[in-house]
Order: C-alpha cells, then sequence, then structure tokens
C-alpha cells in the first residue's frame, strides 16, 4: 500500500499531462464556450483564492481602477484529504500556503479536461522538507490532491488566467487556507498540531479581508 501511495502522484500527472493531438483546439473552445458570459473581464489580473472546509475557490479580478473584485465563487467538486497542510508524496493532501502560477504551468493537454500546475512546493514548504508535485487545479470531479473544478468551471478559470497572460500578467497568486481564519475560529484550533503553521498563513488571510485584495506573497521568506 506504501508503495501504491507513492506511485498515486505520479499516475495523477500521467493523467493530467497526457498528450492531445490539438490541445490549443481545446483552448480555443473553452474560450468560444465562456467568451459570452466573461469576454469583458478578459485580461484582467487574477486571483484566486481557495477554502479547503468550505471547498469554495474564489476567483477575484483586478479592474482598471486597480481595485479587486470577486467575480465568483466556484464549488471545488473533488479533493482528497483534510483541513491541514500538504507535508509528503503520497499523503494524498491538498496544500495550504502561498502559490503563484506562471504560463509555463498551464497544461492544455490534461486527461482532465484543462488544468494548470499552482507550484508546489513553494520555497517555504522546502524550507520545512516538504515535498510533492504536480499540484493541479483541473477539470472532472474527482481528484487526489488536488483541486477539481468540474470541466465548465475548469474552462472558465483555465481561460481566465490564461488571458490574464496574454495580456501581460506574469503571475497568478494561489492562496490556499484550511479554513475562514476568523479569530473564534483560530482560536477552535488552539490545541491542533498545525496551529503554529496556520499561523504563518494568518496575515495573508486577514489582509484580503481588510483590504479586498491579494496578499503580498513576494517575500521569499512567506513564499
Amino acid at each position: 500500500m506504501k508503495r501504491l501511495s507513492l506511485l498515486l502522484p505520479l499516475l495523477m500527472f500521467a493523467f493530467c499531462t497526457q498528450c492531445d493531438s490539438a490541445p490549443e483546439e481545446r483552448v480555443n473552445q473553452a474560450r468560444q464556450n465562456v467568451a459570452p458570459a466573461l469576454a469583458e473581464h478578459f485580461g484582467k489580473a487574477v486571483f484566486i483564492r481557495i477554502i479547503k472546509e468550505d471547498y469554495e475557490l474564489e476567483l477575484w479580478l483586478q479592474e482598471n481602477d486597480g481595485s479587486w473584485q470577486l467575480l465568483k465563487v466556484y464549488e471545488i467538486a473533488g479533493m482528497s484529504g483534510e483541513i491541514g497542510p500538504k507535508t509528503a508524496e503520497g499523503d494524498e493532501q491538498a496544500p495550504e500556503g502561498f502559490y503563484r502560477v506562471y504560463p509555463h504551468a498551464m497544461n492544455p493537454r490534461s486527461s482532465y479536461h484543462l488544468s494548470f500546475n499552482i507550484g508546489y512546493p513553494n520555497a517555504y514548504d522546502k524550507s520545512l522538507g516538504r515535498t510533492g508535485s504536480y499540484i493541479m487545479v483541473h477539470g472532472s470531479d474527482v481528484s487526489i490532491g488536488c483541486f477539481a473544478m468540474t470541466d465548465p468551471g475548469i474552462e472558465e478559470i483555465y481561460t481566465l488566467v490564461n488571458e490574464a497572460f496574454k495580456a501581460g500578467t506574469r503571475s497568478v497568486p494561489v492562496q490556499v487556507y484550511p479554513f475562514r481564519m476568523t479569530t473564534e475560529r483560530m482560536n477552535e484550533e488552539r490545541e491542533n498540531k498545525h496551529y503554529d503553521f496556520w499561523q504563518h498563513l494568518l496575515p495573508g488571510w486577514e489582509y484580503t479581508e481588510q483590504q479586498q485584495a491579494p496578499y503580498d506573497d513576494t517575500d521569499s521568506s512567506r513564499s
């Protein structure tokens, strides 16, 4: 069983990156599918915030005046594990922390329709000795360690991220939290073994709640 658990992430990556004869056709078709509802937002900078306990993915966009607006909240259709960070390859946990998606992380060849890699492990994860790879936001409704958004959902999310890159965005922040990190909720988890780690995430949560904007995670000591 241990050996199988170690192989699962590699199998997931194989499914998420299976070759497709015409990946650009898939991207273009997705763009056409979502354009009637979302074309006015194409090219805007994107911020993604995930709350694992609520199975929610928030998609925020930056307006011309520099302000950020919450465009849509998507239900996460498939996610394995429980609240708490990913610490090791094969633990089937979805990660928590501050991540960044770059253009090279976009995967139009996914067997889960479309996907992108959120960039786990980040520098902070690595400093703690955490291992793992190929943590994706993708289509379908099943996942091991990734975030499955259904095919219609990933078409919207992928297209908006992709259009942001085409317009010159260098990276898209993806910030993943275990739960809504209110004072009351944090007090409930004071005895949890992950409490100290969650304290590390708390400034990011509080910043977005107060400023309605993504937390600046560019400091390598945090990211």
